[in-house]
């Protein structure tokens, strides 16, 4: 479950910049530390410059890149004094502080960060693992998170938590409050006991949201999937890393389990507090949210749905669920109209998540997760994504033509038809699954701003 930017072409590992040259303190053929950015390592990085060219120090990086070898955080760290090595200009190797070089002896610079004016290892100074994730499985031995910079301060504590909850990603499904109001008659979309219901099952909603993605980024760092998913070859990284403060050591695991813990019982207590206020409480609404409490959290961890080939329903039927159960205590009631806005809904969740799920097959098949994408041959996957989005437009239009829906309901969300069939014809053709992920956040988006539009047309006239 990850955020919807595509894979950055930031900096390569090792201290070597975008264009693919040693970094200025590489290129002085000295060591200079950069992840702490001391004084003793630049004093050994400038002896050794001296001794050498800037050239040779560079190409003796590259020779040292090419031996495979490489320090970083994600490797073997000193537990004592940090330990230095000056090296001649040309054997190719590098100043290791904070962590000892591989075992050839020759590596890149230290501890997998860099000093703001240094090549990035990865976006915001991530610290990167060594070997980890060639995307061939876990890469980090007990599934420890490679060092970073903690979190300190209110605000970068705040910020890490925020991306820990994927923040900025689940935003679209709190896009379900949208779509249910717009979806109630003006009388009752104004009423107080409705809005104290909606703003309760919402905080409700963050809740239970955080909780999921929360504890997924920890069983994700336990078992290597988000390494392998995340760091490519030599510790590149794929996708911006950010998003992942387990990966750059912004929180600790322990730190995440217990944001998660809270976060579900943040979730119970204001559901239930929405369903206690209600001015309805149909019992398919109660079994509906019921279910998604229970089952939500566990798509990563506890019973692991989605390791047990549950995790496209359960990507699929919790967005539905919290469209149609507010609208349940609310209205007491469940129309077609509402029931194919929230189908719709959640079957656009999951065309942004199965592109996903075909980017990460080999991380998730080494941890053994459950997907389409792991268990059938990329046509036989392509067949699937392909059968989703038929049913996409089959729904939108024959709800218009069964009388589901106005008979021009359709016609609002042509936008969305003709974004969702761009993404799969682009990706049946170049295979680019960021790229059709993120075509298919901006089908999401704008098939709800076309949802919205319908519901205030309909319920105006």
């Amino acid at each position: 479950m990850d955020a919807f930017t595509p894979a950055s072409g930031g900096a390569g590992a090792g201290g070597r910049r975008p264009g693919g040259t040693a970094s200025a303190s590489a290129g002085t053929g000295g060591g200079v530390d950069t992840a702490t950015g001391t004084s003793g390592a630049a004093e050994a990085g400038a002896a050794a410059g001296a001794a050498s060219t800037s050239r040779a120090g560079a190409d003796g990086v590259r020779q040292g890149a090419a031996g495979g070898t490489r320090s970083g955080a994600g490797g073997r760290t000193a537990t004592g004094a940090a330990r230095r090595s000056s090296v001649g200009a040309g054997d190719g190797t590098a100043v290791a502080d904070a962590s000892r070089t591989a075992s050839d002896g020759a590596g890149r610079g230290a501890g997998g960060r860099t000093a703001p004016d240094g090549a990035s290892a990865g976006r915001a100074g991530v610290a990167t693992a060594p070997g980890a994730s060639d995307g061939a499985g876990p890469a980090a031995a007990g599934g420890t998170a490679p060092a970073g910079a903690p979190a300190s301060g209110a605000r970068s504590r705040f910020v890490a938590y925020a991306r820990l909850a994927k923040f900025e990603f689940v935003l679209d499904y709190y896009l379900s409050m949208l779509v249910l109001w717009t979806a109630l008659a003006g009388s009752v979309r104004f009423a107080s006991d409705t809005w104290t219901t909606l703003l309760l099952f919402l905080l409700g909603e963050i809740g239970v949201i955080s909780a999921v993605m929360a504890l997924d980024d920890v069983n994700g760092i336990k078992d290597g999937s988000d390494r392998a998913n995340y760091l490519g070859t030599g510790g590149t990284p794929l996708r911006p890393l950010e998003r992942k403060p387990l990966l750059t050591g912004a929180l600790t695991v322990p730190q995440a389990t217990r944001f998660g813990y809270l976060s579900l019982l943040w979730g119970t207590v204001f559901w239930t507090a929405s369903a206690v206020a209600a001015p309805e409480r149909p019992m398919w609404a109660l079994v509906v949210t019921g279910l998604v409490l229970f089952a939500g959290f566990q798509y990563s961890w506890g019973l692991k749905l989605s390791y047990r080939g549950l995790g496209e329903v359960l990507i699929m039927g919790c967005p539905l669920v919290i469209v149609v159960a507010p609208y349940g205590f609310v209205t007491g009631h469940l129309p077609a109209l509402v029931l194919v806005q929230a189908v719709l809904f959640g079957l656009w969740q999951i065309l942004v998540s199965c592109y996903s799920n075909t980017k990460d097959i080999s991380g998730d098949a080494a941890v053994g997760r459950s997907t389409v994408a792991v268990h059938t041959s990329a046509r036989g996957n392509l067949v699937f994504i392909g059968a989703l989005s038929a049913v996409d437009l089959l729904l939108t239009v024959g709800a218009s033509a069964v009388g589901w829906a106005p008979w021009w309901f359709f016609a609002a969300l042509l936008p969305e038809m003709a974004l969702r069939l761009r993404q799969f014809t682009s990706f049946s053709r170049n295979g680019d699954a960021l790229l059709a992920r993120r075509r298919g956040v901006v089908a999401f988006r704008t098939g709800v701003a076309g949802i919205v539009l319908a519901n205030l047309i309909h319920f105006a006239s």
